[in-house]
């Protein structure tokens, strides 16, 4: 699982620092029962991966448990985002905390019973996987409205920085639970941290939101999600530099059990340990990840973690003593927190909180697809042509990759995407039903022949808000007849969708509609006209209900 964050937003004028959202009450409770809980995931992990190279020595099989864990994040973390979005986040994660105790305490009975084998412990990881990617978006989206924006990547960076906490206890105190008391005593301590983390979200009182009309089914939301995911290229830039990375570095997770078991000789015991310096470089990389971040960029930082993972898998491949091994996971750890801490602060950055639980989901969809991908290809990879080969070649993919996608920069998320609320309502001549669509918008301007090329640039850059925000069709427009009219247009599938995209549009949106606007150079602001399609009931003895209205606005759409 994931940490959660605070639970009220900081004072304007408080001082910030890394450490700032613990300041809050409600973030330092829940990120602590979270702590708890990832620590729990960690024993569990350790446990059934050390389990199926007891039940089969197949790499196949080993990789097949990693990639059950992710591939359900990469099946269902859009729907799963969209329920994030329409649904109480509070009452939404205690149902998956509990769904998810449940299936440890599965892996719990069958352990102790002796009936556990490899296709149940795939089949329940899958299931686990399957919480895991409901839980993920929502636990991420609910960062901005708990933290002030100016504490958003401290509280990305501490919730990276819990996990890794959990991840530097929770791998070590699985191998000497495994290694000591068996697997069932070991699941049962995953069963006691869900415990933990569902008291604390019944502490939790979130305020409920207020119904609105307006609010989002889920079919349109997932529409929504889809085309403010395909219209951002800002997303489109983290993804592709997240799936790159993601896909070659996975070799090291996926392939670390056999690491330990075949390449190091080690048992149990000293594979907790592995994943505990992991850990333990992580937590290093998080507290010295603000400094750095200030110095290098974050591309950088990328490139930096690329570089240091190549470096790492190809260390281990060589058999370095078990010591050795150790000091290189570190390092893998404090690269691996830094990849992920920068991209998934960027994510967060770039995204209104509107679309934020849709929008993370498409960026898990990538990192765990890539993920789960990733270590079905180098199991299979490792069965055909040996561990070696398989994190050598990994690591080539890893650098190459790295140094070519470094040109690829990543956004600065510094823009402001609080809702500017400047639309006026549209002038009706009387009520239009919220599910009436589609709705066709047309912006008539004014522009001097001299100036359109220039806003023509203006308006291609506007036609990213308008598409990011509800229009699935845009386009722009000259009157043969007066060449000087130019005429804007974007469609947009109901009547209630349009009027969710007012309250969409942004203060840094609003920057860009102002600058195309400036180029209109008529006594009177451009005129604004929303066209209806007829209502299908319309016939001979209907007149039309409402198929154009006028505005004349103080700001146009």
């Amino acid at each position: 699982m994931s940490q959660p964050h605070s639970g009220a937003v900081a004072p304007a004028g408080a001082p910030r620092g890394a450490f700032a959202p613990l300041r809050q009450k409600v973030f330092a409770v829940l990120w602590g029962a979270a702590i708890l809980g990832n620590t729990g995931s960690f024993i569990r992990d350790v446990a059934s991966a050390w389990l199926v190279t007891d039940l089969s020595a197949s790499p196949t099989a080993v990789a097949a448990v990693q990639a059950a864990s992710l591939l359900p994040v990469f099946l269902l973390a859009m729907p799963a985002g969209v329920l994030s979005d329409i649904l109480d986040k509070r009452r939404f994660l205690i149902a998956i905390q509990v769904g998810l105790a449940c299936v440890s305490l599965t892996l719990m009975v069958l352990s102790y019973s002796g009936l556990m084998s490899v296709s149940a412990l795939i089949g329940l990881t899958f299931v686990g996987g399957i919480g895991a990617a409901l839980m993920m978006p929502t636990w991420q989206s609910i960062v901005p409205e708990l933290v002030a924006r100016e504490d958003l990547k401290s509280a990305v960076a501490l919730n990276s920085l819990g996990i890794n906490v959990a991840r530097a206890i929770g791998p070590a105190a699985g191998g000497l639970l495994l290694a000591s008391l068996g697997a069932a005593v070991t699941y049962s301590a995953d069963v006691a941290s869900y415990l933990v983390v569902i008291a604390a979200l019944i502490w939790w009182r979130r305020p409920a939101r207020a119904q609105d009309d307006l609010d989002e089914r889920f079919a349109g939301a997932f529409r929504a999600g889809l085309r403010y995911a395909r219209s951002s290229r800002e997303l489109h830039v983290v993804l592709v530099r997240a799936v790159f990375f993601f896909a070659f570095a996975s070799a090291v997770w996926a392939l670390l059990p056999l690491v330990a078991r075949d390449l190091l000789k080690g048992d149990a015991a000293f594979y907790g340990l592995l994943l505990g310096a992991i850990g333990l470089g992580a937590i290093g990389g998080a507290v010295a990840l603000p400094r750095l971040r200030a110095r290098f960029g974050a591309d950088l930082l990328v490139l930096f973690a690329a570089l240091v993972t190549a470096a790492a898998t190809v260390a281990l491949a060589l058999e370095p003593p078990r010591w050795v091994a150790l000091v290189i996971l570190l390092g893998v750890g404090a690269a691996w927190i830094t990849a992920l801490t920068v991209l998934n602060a960027t994510a967060q950055a770039i995204l209104p909180n509107w679309v934020r639980g849709r929008a993370l989901a498409v960026y898990l969809t990538v990192f765990n697809g890539a993920m789960a991908g990733g270590s079905v290809t180098w199991g299979l990879v490792a069965q055909e042509g040996g561990l070696r080969l398989a994190l050598i070649l990994s690591a080539g993919g890893l650098a190459l990759a790295a140094l070519f996608f470094h040109r690829l920069r990543l956004p600065t998320g510094e823009a402001d995407l609080t809702p500017s609320m400047h639309w006026p309502e549209p002038a009706l001549a009387e009520p239009v039903d919220n599910d009436r669509g589609p709705v066709l918008i047309l912006i008539e301007y004014r522009v001097v022949r001299a100036d359109q090329p220039a806003f023509l640039r203006a308006l291609r850059r506007l036609s990213g808000a308008r598409r990011r925000d509800g229009a699935y069709l845009w386009g722009v427009t000259e009157d043969a007849a007066d060449p000087e009219l130019v005429v804007e247009w974007f469609m947009v599938e109901s009547w209630a969708e349009h009027l969710r995209q007012h309250r969409r549009v942004s203060k840094a949106d609003a920057d860009v509609q102002t600058a195309a606007r400036a180029f209109h150079s008529g006594d009177h602001p451009p005129v604004v006209r929303h066209l209806l399609a007829f209502d299908p009931s319309f016939g001979p003895s209907h007149g039309p209900t409402q198929a154009d209205s006028v505005s004349n606005p103080p700001a146009p759409e």
